[in-house]
């Protein structure tokens, strides 16, 4: 078998595994695991500063970060106002809104889809040159904006998943 075929092959089986679960995530009633969900949290925001610093030279593409993050966060909060919460004998639990974390997600899939259908011819010229593949791949602000929709919606929402989830467990009363 070709080595540049299983090089493209594993890493994409792997992105569809992480979506696949992403998408399941959105469907259903879920359990509050606030260790998963702080996890989460700090990479995400991790990965949002990488990305606010590596495109800090140009500005179209750090307002495309800005402008996606905000998007985000704003489809975060409009998720969180339509999820529902249940404390339980059995745990906590939420039931998100499927349209809008689908949305998220197929925004996501769609992007880095057509991304390796583009970067991947890109990226074997580029390897018989020498170059560095990502180049193009690191310079587009469509990209960064989905992206940053992303990061932004799963900070807002994950952070309201954990406040939320928080309350209901408070004692209430005298």
């Amino acid at each position: 078998m070709d080595q540049r075929l299983i090089a493209f092959v594993l890493p994409g089986a792997f992105v569809l595994w992480v979506l696949y679960q992403r998408v399941r995530r959105n469907i259903g009633r879920q359990p509050v695991n606030a260790r998963r969900m702080r996890t989460r949290v700090g990479l995400l925001a991790v990965v949002g500063v990488l990305m606010g610093s590596g495109t800090m030279h140009d500005v179209e593409l750090l307002g495309a970060l800005l402008a996606g993050i905000a998007g985000g966060a704003a489809l975060g909060r409009l998720g969180l106002r339509h999820t529902k919460f249940e404390a339980t004998a059995e745990g906590d639990f939420y039931i998100p809104h499927t349209y809008i974390g689908l949305i998220v997600s197929a925004l996501l899939l769609s992007r880095v889809t057509y991304r390796l259908l583009a970067v991947y011819p890109a990226a074997h010229a580029a390897a018989q040159a020498d170059r560095n593949p990502f180049a193009t791949y690191q310079k587009t602000p469509l990209t960064l904006a989905i992206l940053g929709v992303v990061v932004g919606y799963y900070l807002l929402y994950y952070t309201g998943v954990l406040s939320r989830s928080k309350a209901l467990r408070a004692p209430t009363g005298a």
